[in-house]
C-alpha cells in the first residue's frame, strides 16, 4: 500500500460528502502498485497526456483522480460521476469516459488546479 496525500481541493471535495460516504470511499480506496501496473479491473483507469500519467479510481458514484509520485498517491480531484457525465455531454466528447477526458483540455485544467493546490496531510 502507498501513502495517500490529499491537496486542499480534493480534501474539500471529500469533506462535502456525508460522513458515511467519506468512510466508505476511504475504506475502498486502496492503491496497490501492482494493480496499477497491470491496469487491473474496471476500478482503475489510466489517462495520459503530454507524457503525464493520471489514474482514475471508481468507487460507487465517485471518481478519484490521482498520480503516483515517489511511492505516494497524490489525490488531485474527487468528482461525482454525474458531474463527469454532464461535463462530457456539454463538451460533446465521444468514446469511453477515460478516453474522452484524456483529450479534454478543460478536464486537465481541473487536474492542474489540484496539482498546484497545497497538499495537506
Amino acid at each position: 500500500m502507498l501513502q495517500i496525500i490529499f491537496n486542499e481541493i480534493s480534501a474539500a471535495e471529500l469533506s462535502h460528502l456525508s460522513t458515511l460516504d467519506q468512510l466508505r470511499l476511504l475504506d475502498e480506496f486502496k492503491v496497490d502498485p501492482d494493480q496499477l501496473a497491470a491496469g487491473n479491473g474496471s476500478q482503475f483507469g489510466t489517462l495520459e497526456r503530454d507524457g503525464r500519467t493520471l489514474y482514475r479510481y471508481r468507487a460507487e458514484d465517485y471518481r478519484i483522480y490521482f498520480a503516483v509520485e515517489s511511492g505516494r498517491v497524490i489525490v488531485h480531484r474527487i468528482l461525482h460521476k454525474n458531474t463527469l457525465e454532464d461535463f462530457l455531454f456539454r463538451s460533446k466528447l465521444k468514446g469511453s469516459e477515460d478516453e474522452a477526458l484524456s483529450q479534454s483540455r478543460h478536464f486537465w485544467k481541473l487536474i492542474e488546479e489540484g496539482e498546484n493546490a497545497r497538499r495537506v496531510g
